[in-house]
C-alpha cells in the first residue's frame, strides 16, 4: 500500500481485516482485488497468498475476502464472503481448498 488504490503488488483496493504473524508479516484482505496479500516487514510490495485471479468461485479465486488468519505453518484461512465459504491455502499453494460452506448461492449477486 501507500501507492494509491489499484491492483499492483504495491497497491491495495478496499483493504480490511489484517493479521500480523510472529515474524511481523502483515496479511491483508484486499477486498476489491479479491485477494489476500502478505507484506513482509520492510517490503516495498506484497505477495499474493490467496486469490488474485479475479472475482469468482474457483479454487484460485475469491469474491470479496472479509477475514484472514494464518497458522504457525503459514497456512492462510480466508472468509470468502460472497462465496459463502471458508478457504484454506497452504503456504506456497497456487490454489486453495474449501473447508466450510461454499454450496449456497449468494442472494445478493
Amino acid at each position: 500500500g501507500g501507492n494509491g488504490s489499484g491492483n499492483r503488488l504495491d497497491q491495495l483496493s478496499y483493504p480490511q481485516y489484517v493479521f500480523v504473524d510472529r515474524d511481523h508479516s502483515v496479511y491483508v484482505c484486499d477486498g476489491n482485488n479479491h485477494r489476500v496479500m502478505k507484506w513482509m516487514e520492510g517490503a516495498k510490495q506484497g505477495i499474493v497468498v490467496a486469490g488474485g485471479q479475479g472475482k469468482g468461485n474457483g479454487l484460485t479465486q475469491l469474491s470479496y475476502p472479509r477475514g484472514v488468519v494464518v497458522d504457525q505453518l503459514g497456512t492462510v484461512y480466508v472468509a470468502d464472503e460472497w462465496n459463502n465459504r471458508i478457504m484454506r491455502w497452504p503456504k506456497g499453494a497456487t490454489q486453495g481448498s474449501v473447508i466450510v460452506g461454499g454450496n449456497v448461492l449468494n442472494s445478493f449477486e
